[in-house]
């Protein structure tokens, strides 16, 4: 695909920002799993770029550590190289946010001095920037969570809704490159797959919401058979937790079950778009990439349940990260068709 000479720089630029945000992600997800994210606590924006740099301040640092539950009643055999394991990912994490609030606004202030940003571009691109600092703000928020004496873990909601809003800034930032960097005469005006597509974006929010609950849960220990549900289709002890809300937001085996579930639903609207997409012209970019929702759809559903059957001791790292990867992936190809399918009617 070629760019648009006048937005060449900017439209790479975004698209740089794009991967470094899906890394971002990535990371979290391995800050996650390997039980990290609790490691600094501590918020120290500038001085906080630097992990501790001698032995004293290593001691410090676990020391602060060992105060919060997670380190009384799980990590209590830790020593300071365990510490250092953990601490490593959590500040991988926080630093290479840091470089992406570099990454952005160093090249954002050259572009507007050198006019390479349109005006037009100005108020997306601020609100950008604030989706970026509001990122990093409920990240933090998260994480005071978990610092106390009675919590393992951060809060599984404040992690889905950390989650979630990365990915509404990754989806906005390929929104806006997709602006620049797809000509008019490429989006299609067909209101059906675009109705569809929009559907199939709320059932994987809701997907994308309760796979975060499965991680921030580790709700997939609570059945590690495929495909039925610890022998089961419809698995005992959903509902014993009180409240309707308490059992689809903290049971462990009912999160699983209607994670599971939304795979499968979302199977079927996505099969029907791909049908409604075949009549499309062979020429257009829409019926060129057809395929590719499809295909991320069913990679994603061998990962999850790959990620299932190896669940033993400990949830397997390699699935669980390339299934949230690819993921993202799907979650973007359909934004993508979405753009695409997006047109007015032209007389």
């Amino acid at each position: 695909m070629s760019l648009p000479k006048n937005n060449r720089h900017v439209v790479i630029w975004l698209y740089v920002g794009l991967i470094m945000i899906m890394i971002q992600v990535i990371i979290g997800g391995i800050t996650r799993l390997t039980g990290s994210g609790l490691s600094i606590t501590e918020w120290k924006p500038i001085i906080g770029a630097f992990p501790p740099m001698n032995e004293q301040a290593w001691q410090e640092a676990f020391d602060k550590y060992k105060e919060i539950a997670q380190f009384k009643h799980l990590n209590s055999h830790f020593s300071l190289s365990d510490f250092k394991f953990i601490f490593f990912w959590e500040w991988l994490h926080r630093d290479w946010a840091r470089l992406m609030g570099l990454v952005f606004i160093f090249p954002f202030i050259y572009f507007l001095i050198s006019k390479k940003i349109q005006r037009n571009m100005v108020n997306p691109m601020i609100i950008l920037f604030l989706l970026g600092g509001l990122q990093g703000a409920i990240g933090w928020i998260m994480v005071q969570s978990g610092l106390n004496d009675e919590n393992l873990y951060v809060s599984h909601i404040r992690l889905a809704i950390h989650f979630i809003s990365a990915l509404i800034l990754l989806c906005y930032v390929f929104w806006f490159a997709l602006k620049l960097s797809i000509t008019e005469n490429q989006v299609l005006h067909v209101p059906v797959i675009k109705n569809i597509n929009i559907w199939l974006l709320v059932l994987l929010t809701f997907q994308l919401i309760y796979g975060a609950f499965m991680a921030g849960l580790r709700a997939a220990f609570a059945a590690i058979t495929w495909p039925d549900i610890n022998g089961m289709l419809w698995p005992s002890g959903m509902f014993t937790q009180g409240s309707f809300m308490e059992d689809i937001t903290h049971n462990l085996i009912t999160v699983q079950f209607i994670h599971r579930g939304l795979a499968y639903i979302i199977c079927i609207p996505v099969i029907i778009w791909f049908f409604k997409t075949k009549n499309l012209a062979q020429s257009t970019l829409l019926y060129k990439v057809r395929y590719l929702p499809v295909l991320l759809l069913f990679l994603q559903i061998l990962l999850g349940v790959l990620t299932v059957l190896n669940t033993t001791g400990e949830i397997p790292l390699i699935y669980a990260i390339l299934h949230q990867f690819v993921g993202m992936l799907f979650l973007l190809s359909f934004v993508y068709t979405l753009f695409l399918s997006r047109g007015i009617l032209r007389e």
